[in-house]
């Protein structure tokens, strides 16, 4: 075999995988969205973003990603710190902080509803110091702050781990010699984070915010676990449109709104943590 053509076959299944389950289910819900019985339309793209329920489900999204993944960046950049400065007990400690990852989304929402029911933990817990006479709906149309927090926490307790583990690895790659001769000059700990850390984690930065984003336009189980119908969001929309309302073009059309979303904000992410050429990754 001629060597030059060994990186196209071993590259040859990981094509095939793609082709057989991305692009050619992408072609079919592509021509879902645009089909028409006249031919090529935008109708159903017009139908979605006219519903009444399309502007609630956007902003519920976007507001649940604005504020759960920059708490996970935070709360990822501090654990994935601390990990790496640690020397015996670090892989117990990484092990148990990955555990949510084994957990599926939906799983991980019937243990939070486990949580804030009404004869949840929560409630048994807060009646038996008396801060409650009896037990109090909190997952309810008259509590939206608290349905978004549950959701929030949920949220942040269940994918936290997939930043952590992927800046875990990033800080792993960056040499000692760099923060050994920052201490000698005497730089700060915090200083060595801000100098050292942040610029040569910026290319695992990327990796861990494109797929954590795309992750969160894509949330489902866990608000239909704690929230329902009480905090729609667009997942939400394209399944009630698919399984409820069996009109499965305007479902497509949905998943390809979701689709631009996350490559819009993938480029945004890009660009802003893009790596200067040359630069040690």
């Amino acid at each position: 075999m001629n060597v030059r053509y060994l990186p196209y076959l071993l590259i040859l299944p990981v094509t095939l995988f793609l082709c057989l389950f991305f692009i050619y289910p992408f072609v079919l819900v592509s021509q879902q969205a645009f089909s028409g019985p006249e031919g090529p339309t935008l109708e159903h793209f017009r139908e979605v973003v006219s519903y009444w329920k399309f502007p609630i489900s956007l902003q519920n999204t976007l507001l649940l990603a604005a504020v759960v993944v920059p708490i996970q960046l935070a709360l990822s950049l501090l654990m994935a710190t601390m990990v790496s400065r640690m020397g015996k007990g670090r892989d117990l400690v990484l092990y148990v902080w990955t555990i949510p990852l084994g957990i599926s989304d939906l799983a991980a929402g019937i243990i939070w509803l486990a949580i804030f029911e009404q004869s949840g933990f929560l409630n048994s817990m807060l009646y038996g110091i008396g801060a409650v006479s009896e037990p109090v709906n909190f997952l309810s149309y008259q509590n939206p702050a608290i349905v978004f927090l549950a959701i929030v926490l949920a949220e942040v307790w269940r994918a936290t781990a997939i930043m952590l583990v992927i800046l875990v690895a990033g800080i792993g790659l960056i040499p000692k010699e760099y923060y050994e001769a920052a201490e000698v000059f005497g730089a700060s700990p915090w200083k060595r984070f801000v100098k050292i850390t942040l610029p040569l984690l910026r290319p695992s930065l990327q990796t861990a915010l494109v797929l954590r984003v795309i992750l969160a336009f894509e949330v489902f189980a866990v608000v239909a676990a704690l929230g329902g119908t009480l905090f729609p969001v667009l997942m939400s929309e394209t399944y009630a449109y698919q399984f409820d309302l069996l009109n499965s073009n305007a479902a497509a059309a949905m998943a390809l709104i979701i689709l631009g979303i996350s490559i819009v904000s993938t480029i945004v992410i890009l660009r802003a943590l893009r790596v200067p050429k040359g630069a040690r990754v």
